[in-house]
């Protein structure tokens, strides 16, 4: 019996990369039996265009060093290379084209899975890839399922909810944390920690 290929898309826009990112995605291929997991940082987010976000290339390099330890992991730069908004169904697509025949599961926070209706083309998505909702324990996903109702032929099984506790550690408070002068060791990935210290970002 041939191996079918189980490939992990982990998206974000990763301002900055963090632990929470990195066990989400660990969590996520020992529990699903991911053959690798890649990390896509969002070129132009859609739903964040009125919030200024770190440079698409800073944020792929940090994303390039915070995943170099694990044979698991691989960075891509797709979404910043790709010009104009950046979609999730886009991603997958290719992803699809680059590995055909793998079964395709994406990585994301239940947060941002509760707008999945605002999501592009989000019934050829969930027709393409398995979705996996990563949440902080005693998350409730019952409104999760209730706004999936409204989508016509979704099955349950296509959206894989996981506990993940480390992520009570949030890019938004990292960022916060370097303006204040506070410190974000053990937060993130040391070399993470010195390419922001090295590059000056998040002072402002």
């Amino acid at each position: 019996m041939n191996h079918v290929s189980k490939i992990g898309i982990m998206g974000g826009t990763f301002d900055p990369i963090h632990y929470g990112h990195l066990v989400s995605a660990e969590g996520a291929r020992d529990e699903v039996g991911l053959d690798q997991v890649i990390f896509v940082p969002t070129g132009r987010p859609p739903h964040k265009s009125n919030y200024n976000i770190t440079n698409s290339q800073d944020r792929y390099l940090m994303t390039v060093l915070a995943t170099a330890s694990n044979h698991y992991f691989h960075a891509s730069s797709m979404e910043v290379d790709r010009p104009g908004f950046s979609y999730t169904i886009d991603t997958v697509q290719s992803v699809v084209e680059m590995y055909p025949g793998a079964q395709i599961y994406f990585i994301t926070g239940a947060d941002a899975v509760l707008d999945i209706l605002t999501w592009k083309s989000v019934e050829q998505l969930l027709s393409l890839c398995y979705i996996i909702a990563v949440t902080r324990p005693s998350y409730q996903l019952d409104k999760l399922w209730d706004r999936l109702g409204h989508i016509l032929h979704c099955p349950k099984r296509r959206i894989i909810s996981m506990e993940v506790p480390a992520l009570a550690i949030s890019s938004t408070d990292i960022r916060r944390r370097v303006r204040e002068g506070m410190t974000i060791k053990y937060l993130l990935p040391e070399p993470v920690e010195d390419y922001i210290a090295k590059h000056k970002l998040y002072k402002q």
